[in-house]
């Protein structure tokens, strides 16, 4: 990344990481978060969990993993405020002006940790689950703030190459899972991936390693999101949120509009 620019009062994305995302469909940025702000966030994810169970929302889903050792953790920027501020770092919104564009939405906030014993879940792409295709620009994309030192062992997210020039489900190959490789990075590192990018996660097999990574997924405004809100944000939280926040999370009354950048790359 490079330095804010004071007059916009914002990052612009590095052409080594403009080319990775085009190229391979996602890229890896080292060193985001510092070594203090890694074991903060970690602290404040575990504890999130804790209350998700609490108030009677589980973090093992049956219909997504095989069994209880992958940890998911979902409406994270109401279970604390850390994650409203993950949501908005500069590094993120970045990435999202440059693949999607200036008008963007907060899809969806979550987090999985993937204990000794986590098997995968099914691949998919995430654009693929909320726009039937064709899918023929970057509509959404997936940050992936890695709290752990992440790869192969642990759980690290699999992907299968150059699959964001995939367009329709047509054209999934049927050894896509033969075929994906693993995920690199150290803890602090933000993993900026392409909605198109077919992915699943990755089994931990080791005996005394965790590995957890929060996942801000982003989308083009025209899209509807994977979660509402409205419904799911408590009022004493809506009311804290500022009103670019209240933007991002289709807050705010607009109309469904198509944004220029949409336009300009049909």
């Amino acid at each position: 990344m490079t330095k804010i620019d004071k007059s916009q009062d914002r990052l612009e994305v590095q052409k080594t990481y403009a080319d990775d995302l085009e190229a391979n469909g996602f890229c890896v940025v080292d060193d985001v978060l510092a070594i203090e702000e890694v074991s903060e966030i970690r602290k404040k994810l575990l504890a999130a969990a804790r209350e998700s169970d609490r108030r009677g929302v589980p973090t093992y889903i049956p219909s997504l993993d095989q069994n209880d050792s992958n940890i998911r953790v979902f409406n994270l920027l109401d279970l604390d405020p850390v994650f409203l501020e993950l949501m908005g770092r500069p590094e993120a919104i970045a990435f999202v002006r440059h693949l999607i564009g200036e008008d963007f939405i907060v899809s969806n906030y979550t987090a999985n940790i993937a204990l000794p014993g986590a098997k995968s879940m099914h691949a998919h792409s995430d654009l693929g689950i909320v726009f039937p295709g064709p899918w023929l620009e970057p509509w959404s994309m997936n940050t992936l703030w890695c709290l752990d030192d992440i790869h192969i062992k642990n759980g690290a997210t699999k992907y299968l190459p150059k699959s964001h020039y995939i367009e329709k489900a047509a054209d999934v190959p049927q050894d896509m899972l033969e075929n994906m490789l693993s995920f690199e990075a150290k803890a602090g590192s933000l993993i900026i991936m392409d909605g198109r990018l077919w992915h699943t996660s990755g089994e931990n097999v080791t005996q005394d390693e965790e590995r957890a990574i929060v996942f801000g997924y982003y989308s083009a405004a025209f899209l509807r999101p994977q979660v509402n809100w409205n419904v799911l944000l408590a009022e004493k939280t809506q009311q804290g949120l500022t009103e670019q926040q209240r933007t991002w999370l289709g807050l705010n009354g607009t109309s469904n509009t198509i944004s220029a950048n949409f336009t300009e790359r049909s």
